[in-house]
């Protein structure tokens, strides 16, 4: 199988060289925006580079991997469907509402299979945490806590095309609440603030937020997000249930300290990038996805999935630029 990749930046570079190591996979044809980058990918992996993504689907791959910037993952999905071959993409699904949108009427049309990039749906603990729910292990779920606290502020000229905090980083956390509840989510209320760099609010953005989204059966989630958190690069999820209690990313290399006497627990070193921290989701999001392009898997997130975490995302922006409770019936959708 022969894969095409449009977008050798950091992530893309990292699935260049996983995909290699699938097996099954016997070649790559990338690119980029910036040639010296798809040209260097190439170089070390001994595979192909070519001018765009044009060149990329004639040169006949079997499937696409789109881990380019935000702006060019509708573009990109669009293509992919229309040349007929299964599709990866990093979220988000497009950096516009209505671009999700259309792609997943498009995706819903199409017999081409499209697997949206959540990779925490990969992560050992949050499918533990998902079973135990769906399991009724935990008794009935009543509250849930998530949290994507990054170790440090991506580079300036990031935030402008991010979208934004809620779009960008706690829409993973949008996802992974569906993943692991099984539930849809009703209304949210969110808020944010600055007391970092002055880039941030020049884009219009936030550095720290926090959002509470109330589910569809009445399960209370507090999700929150930061730029800032110099201890290392934090991501958990606690759920709370009548029964019991459960957290994925408890582990040694959480990156919060006890202030209690005689507590030595965490006892390791924080991870400090999410790459670190999610390599296995990663892998394994990647080999599964092979076996989506072979035709023996069903995609495990699809558009319409990618669409649902936007429209979250959508809320929780409209929320905190408003100060008031926004219902997901208000966020077009595949039905408006």
């Amino acid at each position: 199988m022969r894969i095409g990749i449009t977008g050798t930046g950091r992530i893309g570079a990292f699935h260049a060289k996983t995909l290699l190591g699938v097996p099954g996979v016997d070649g790559l044809v990338v690119t980029d925006v910036v040639p010296e980058s798809a040209a260097k990918v190439a170089a070390d992996l001994g595979q192909t580079a070519v001018p765009d993504l044009d060149a990329v689907l004639a040169a006949g791959v079997d499937a696409l991997v789109v881990t380019s910037s935000s702006p060019g993952h509708a573009p990109a999905v669009r293509a992919g469907l229309a040349a007929g071959i299964p599709i990866f993409c990093e979220k988000p699904v497009a950096a516009e509402l209505g671009e999700a949108i259309e792609l997943a009427r498009l995706e819903a049309a199409a017999s081409t299979p499209v697997h949206i990039g959540f990779q925490r749906r990969f992560d050992a603990g949050y499918r533990r945490l998902r079973d135990a729910v769906q399991s009724g292990e935990l008794g009935f779920v009543h509250s849930i806590r998530a949290a994507t606290h990054d170790q440090a502020p991506p580079h300036a000229a990031y935030i402008p095309t991010s979208g934004g905090l809620f779009r960008d980083c706690s829409v993973h956390d949008f996802d992974i609440v569906r993943f692991v509840s099984g539930r849809e989510v009703a209304s949210v209320f969110a808020t944010g603030g600055n007391k970092g760099a002055e880039f941030f609010r020049e884009a219009g953005d936030v550095d720290t937020g926090a959002a509470i989204l109330t589910l569809d059966d009445g399960t209370m989630v507090t999700v929150t997000a930061t730029r800032y958190n110099g201890a290392g690069h934090d991501v958990r999820m606690e759920v709370h249930g009548s029964t019991g209690s459960m957290a994925a990313g408890l582990d040694d290399t959480l990156a919060i300290r006890s202030a209690q006497p005689g507590a030595t627990f965490p006892a390791g070193p924080a991870h400090q990038s999410f790459m670190e921290r999610f390599q296995p989701a990663y892998v394994a999001e990647l080999t599964y996805f092979v076996d989506v392009a072979r035709g023996v898997a069903p995609s495990p997130c699809t558009v319409a999935d990618g669409l649902a975490a936007a429209r979250i995302a959508e809320a929780a922006q409209r929320s905190k630029d408003s100060g008031t409770v926004v219902t997901l019936t208000e966020i077009p959708g595949l039905r408006t």
